[in-house]
């Protein structure tokens, strides 16, 4: 086992955990819907919540990815197990509250989104920092900082995440969520 493999596994089982609270989340808030269906209350998932949901996880699976680019320039060191184990956990806080432990207290999930999304977004946004100050850090990596479509594909998921924490609108809010959905759908097909 390299020095790569052995940080990724503690990366790799946190950012798990991470994608298992998101599917965990949704499939609650479905239980809720049949739940509320069956006694006739009122409760709706709404678009916002599973968007944001969908964003997490290809967020999420941008820096899995981008873990194998660092391959070269991990080594195991208590700084790098400290660095690794507090990113993956910032992930996994910001998964943890994308749904809501219980759902059924709501009467849509929209309610929730507007209120934890400023949280979440605010945390993707610094581990976006964090990645790219160790990007910068390497020489090898830097480089890669430095091509002009990384720089605006940067700039505009950064925009449109300001935005979606500001914005108030649903439908406003739809369409930067979808958006910033498509821009990894395109970047994950290039």
């Amino acid at each position: 086992m390299d020095d790569f493999e052995f940080v990724f596994a503690l990366y790799s089982l946190l950012l798990g955990l991470s994608m298992v609270e998101l599917l965990g989340g949704l499939g609650r808030a479905i239980e809720a819907r049949f739940a509320a269906e069956d006694s006739k209350a009122k409760f709706a998932i709404g678009w916002l919540t599973p968007l944001l949901a969908i964003f997490v996880m290809l967020d999420l699976l941008s820096f899995w990815s981008a873990a194998w680019l660092s391959r070269g320039d991990i080594a195991v060191s208590s700084t790098a197990l400290l660095a690794v184990a507090a990113f993956a956990s910032v992930y996994y806080l910001a998964a943890r509250l994308v749904f809501p432990s219980h759902p059924e207290g709501f009467a849509n999930l929209d309610v929730h989104y507007f209120r934890v999304r400023r949280i979440i977004l605010g945390l993707l946004l610094v581990l976006l920092g964090a990645q790219l100050a160790f990007y910068a850090s390497q020489p090898d990596l830097a480089a890669n900082l430095m091509r002009p479509l990384a720089w605006i594909m940067t700039i505009v998921l950064v925009a449109l995440m300001a935005a979606a924490m500001w914005v108030r609108d649903r439908r406003w809010s739809l369409a930067i969520l979808t958006v910033l959905i498509a821009r990894y759908v395109v970047i994950y097909l290039l």
